[in-house]
């Protein structure tokens, strides 16, 4: 490659466009990795941390520059213990060519056919808990259950929650249309005033509500009441009907993206 570089239109026009043409590509992969983990709140925590000590330092602001320099250390630290876990999924995947990968184009979400499940296991008084995910990944989630990565089915809902299994307990996680793991153990939510009525199932769904921008169909076990948790709340005993209005704008899904008539059971 060194006589490669004593030739001047390539030294000069042709290797600086491929290194930036790489640099780019790897920074977009490592970015779409950052975005399937919880860590991507911590690149953009970071961004906004860069952005003000830029704009402290250009407006000489000389407290708030001592400050951050101060913090900056245990800021490094801090985060290295909290995200550790994904941080070493990160490395993990990167080590095996995952950052090569195409990402998978995402598919309208079956609605019907998780709404069907829903209703019959609201009728039998099971309880369910199923999530969506949306644009902040659910890798941490699914790795703590059992990855399926299978068609989405009302039969297979119903299989999984209507019976006392050893996955029934967990939640379901829908990504890209498909059913990507059960038996996940979600984050409980630490709400002060939460209702004293909620039981582990609901503050589960508040819990991973509060985290992450993910839309949490929970069925309750004790009435059949439906509930919706999302943004960081959650919204008791919906009617079906609301229910399924509140998915599609939730999921940015038009009427009849979301049907699926070939998969009731």
């Amino acid at each position: 490659m060194g006589f490669l570089t004593e030739i001047p239109f390539l030294n000069d026009y042709v290797l600086p466009v491929i290194d930036i043409a790489l640099l780019a590509f790897l920074l977009y992969k490592i970015y779409e990795i950052l975005e399937e983990t919880r860590a991507i709140q911590l690149l953009r925590g970071g961004i906004v941390l860069a952005l003000v000590y830029a704009a402290a330092w250009l407006l000489r602001l000389s407290t708030l520059l001592w400050i951050l320099e101060m913090i900056a250390p245990g800021l490094f630290i801090g985060v290295a213990i909290v995200f550790q876990p994904e941080l070493r999924n990160i490395f993990a995947r990167i080590g095996q060519r995952e950052i090569f990968r195409g990402k998978i184009r995402q598919k309208p979400f079956q609605v019907e056919t998780v709404l069907n499940a829903a209703e019959v296991l609201s009728e039998r008084r099971r309880g369910a808990l199923v999530v969506f995910a949306r644009k902040v990944g659910l890798k941490n989630l699914v790795d703590t259950g059992t990855r399926l990565d299978s068609e989405l089915s009302s039969a297979l809902i119903l299989t999984i929650f209507g019976h006392d299994g050893p996955l029934h307990d967990g939640a379901l996680i829908i990504q890209s249309g498909r059913l990507m793991a059960a038996g996940c153990f979600l984050p409980l939510s630490n709400q002060p005033d939460i209702r004293r009525s909620f039981g582990t199932r609901h503050r589960a769904a508040l819990g991973t509500a509060e985290e992450t921008d993910a839309v949490v169909l929970a069925v309750s076990e004790e009435t059949g009441a439906l509930s919706l948790a999302y943004d960081g709340n959650i919204f008791y005993d919906l009617e079906e009907e609301d229910v399924r209005r509140r998915l599609h704008d939730l999921l940015g899904l038009s009427p009849t993206e979301g049907n699926d008539g070939g998969n009731t059971p």
